[in-house]
């Protein structure tokens, strides 16, 4: 698999267990399969970066696909794993609930595709804890901007089957504006879905927790 992590410095020896533990899925490499995606993610700051391109060795890797999975189960990694405001009740109630109910074993795993959740995907996430949102909207929003999907690498094993390829310069000027863009059209998107929103249909984080819903819930499928 060849792979492009996209940051502000020439990263050739990727290291196990450096890094930020507060992304989506916590400690790892965060890559993209595509080229032109990770520059954008390289000058999302606003500066010059650098897509950093590797071979992975799949042999003997275990792979969480996320995308598989239902979206409650993406939130309740996300929950784990990044820092939300809880300051309304039913925020604080909700993540409770799905933690503790909706959490999958992703940990052991050598590497994790996912939805990668970039600003606009974080405030989507949070309304739907806010009741805002329903879980119907919620799925939908996640395909808005094509924000992309990530794959991160967890696990020393996964890091020592990476191999460094090159560093691809990325353009500030030029892939800034696209980033910032692709974020715009989700976040406008997104605003035109909650504007036409009926709060009398879909399915609510209330209705989830008053109906006990599990992960194995038929209605869920």
């Amino acid at each position: 698999m060849k792979l492009y992590h996209g940051s502000i410095a020439i990263i050739d020896n990727p290291t196990f267990g450096k890094g930020n533990h507060k992304n989506d899925y916590g400690l790892g490499l965060y890559c993209t399969e595509h080229l032109e995606l990770a520059k954008e993610w390289a000058c999302s700051s606003g500066k010059d970066g650098f897509a950093n391109e590797y071979k992975l060795n799949m042999e003997g890797l275990t792979l969480c696909d996320l995308t598989q999975y239902h979206i409650l189960n993406w939130m309740a990694i996300l929950l784990e794993n990044r820092t939300f405001d809880l300051s309304a009740s039913i925020a604080s109630a909700a993540r409770d609930y799905i933690l503790k109910n909706f959490l999958p074993q992703y940990a052991d795993y050598d590497i994790i595709r996912g939805y990668r959740a970039d600003d606009s995907y974080f405030s989507f996430a949070k309304d739907f804890l806010n009741n805002s949102i329903s879980l119907e909207e919620l799925s939908n929003a996640m395909t808005l901007g094509k924000l992309g999907e990530q794959i991160v690498i967890k696990s020393d094993k996964a890091f020592k089957a990476l191999t460094y390829q090159t560093s691809i310069s990325a353009d500030c000027s030029i892939y800034y504006p696209k980033w910032k863009s692709r974020d715009q059209k989700a976040r406008h998107e997104y605003k035109e879905i909650k504007e036409k929103s009926n709060p009398f249909e879909g399915t609510y984080i209330l209705d989830i927790i008053r109906q006990q819903w599990k992960n194995d819930d038929e209605r869920l499928r």
